[in-house]
């Protein structure tokens, strides 16, 4: 939303300002500068782009049409306009400003779609992975855990921390494994970050976009007369414009000084926040979720809704009875589960959906390492096979095209339901493997949002 609302801020800006500024002569030429402001959002959107050309074609057709302002007492074909647009590079007609726009842009632009992609990654991961059904070994395990201190005539006795933390490692075994990625992925996420708030800051460029192209277009009228001279020399002296040339004035059309623009107020910053601000939250959000998948069963096991805590060491149920829990507790991840206690895990097949997840963190990171050094970086468009140097990711509404084609999942019921499902959950007319779920989905909800 901040992005969306920041390009629609800098479009109105430059436009206000360009009425206020050229008036006529901008209207009459708009849609060169609507066009820049399109192809930067569809770019940002996850349009197939490439921005250094996209760039470079707005300053042609920018010196094309003041170029014919410039020299209305001539008429200039088609060709001959693209002869002069060929001129761009090499006159600099508009001073510098071209090339160091081109820097500014194509690094924030990369910057701000990667790491908005990024988030959208991590979200249906989690949200994906929250909803994987636990094994049948697992369903026994937690059956013995929770139900059976009823049979054993003990239904105020809560299973010891230990015990259940044995259980929830073998549960989550796969879920485990993620954390690995999961943690490279935070921090190619945290230094991407770092760059929004530094010299790939988005905000920094667009906010004074119209000011920065209106200095090129000074740029380009107090140099008209050698450019012109320049143009004529290697692309041939153009036609006159027989029903113009008496009637149509050079001031008429093209004043000989642009009146100087003096912003007096900038527009309302995007969603109500700044960039740096609203980096800095997400990064505090992100350092929290580091390492959440290896402690999973901790924060599972430490509910008091759960176990009887790691406190209670003598008077908690021990799987057999209301005694001390004396098996280790396990390692992390799926191979330490070869010899756990309470589930039975088959640690010669890996959960392939698991694996898949995994695989898109990879991914997402490496793109995220190519944002933080400058590089454009490709997304496939879902609706688009084929994709090119410039296509990329970013978020429309609520549509969040990836390259893993996620399909977005329902959040369990938060907020004001949310007592509701965990006073449910707690009772004993839940299946284990919904407990289960619900307990990882309000974690990760927790987490994430």
């Amino acid at each position: 939303e901040f992005f969306r609302e920041l390009l629609e801020n800098a479009e109105r800006s430059l436009n206000d300002m360009f009425v206020r500024t050229y008036g006529m002569l901008y209207m009459q030429n708009s849609e060169v500068f609507q066009d820049l402001f399109t192809e930067l959002k569809r770019y940002y959107t996850g349009g197939n782009v490439n921005l250094e050309e996209m760039l470079n074609d707005f300053w042609a057709r920018l010196l094309e049409r003041m170029f014919q302002l410039i020299n209305p007492q001539y008429h200039f074909s088609e060709d001959y306009l693209e002869c002069v647009s060929k001129y761009t590079d090499q006159l600099k007609p508009f001073g510098d400003v071209p090339r160091k726009l081109k820097v500014q842009v194509t690094r924030a632009f990369i910057a701000a779609r990667t790491f908005v992609q990024g988030l959208t990654v991590g979200r249906e991961v989690a949200n994906r992975v929250s909803k994987v059904s636990p094994t049948p070994g697992c369903i026994r395990a937690l059956m013995k855990m929770l139900y059976c201190p009823y049979c054993r005539g003990l239904p105020t006795v809560k299973p010891c921390n230990n015990y259940c933390l044995n259980v929830m490692k073998g549960c989550l075994a796969n879920q485990a494994d993620l954390d690995t990625e999961w943690n490279l992925f935070i921090d190619a996420m945290l230094l991407v970050a770092e760059r929004l708030e530094g010299p790939f800051n988005i905000e920094s460029v667009m906010d004074p976009i119209d000011v920065k192209i209106s200095e090129a277009i000074m740029n380009m009228q107090e140099n008209s007369m050698q450019v012109s001279a320049k143009i004529f020399q290697g692309c041939g002296q153009p036609k006159p414009a027989p029903a113009l040339r008496s009637s149509r004035s050079v001031p008429e059309n093209f004043n000989t000084r642009f009146r100087p623009y003096n912003p007096e107020e900038r527009p309302t910053t995007a969603a109500g926040t700044s960039l740096d601000r609203l980096v800095t939250d997400i990064k505090e959000k992100l350092k929290l979720s580091k390492k959440f998948w290896s402690t999973l069963p901790y924060t599972i096991c430490k509910d008091e809704r759960v176990t009887a805590g790691p406190s209670v060491e003598e008077d908690c149920w021990n799987g057999h009875t209301k005694a001390r829990y004396l098996p280790e507790i396990m390692n992390d991840g799926l191979t330490n589960q070869i010899n756990n206690p309470e589930v039975d895990v088959d640690i010669t097949r890996p959960d392939t959906f698991i694996r898949q997840q995994i695989m898109a963190l990879r991914v997402m990171t490496n793109k995220l390492k190519n944002a933080y050094n400058g590089n454009d970086v490709n997304f496939q468009d879902t609706s688009d096979e084929t994709s090119g140097s410039g296509s990329g990711s970013g978020c429309t509404d609520d549509i969040c095209p990836t390259e893993f084609d996620f399909i977005t999942t329902e959040a369990p019921p938060v907020d004001s339901d949310r007592r509701e499902v965990e006073a449910s959950a707690a009772q004993p007319g839940w299946s284990p493997q919904t407990l289960l779920v619900i307990f990882i989905s309000l974690l990760l909800q927790r987490q994430w949002r």
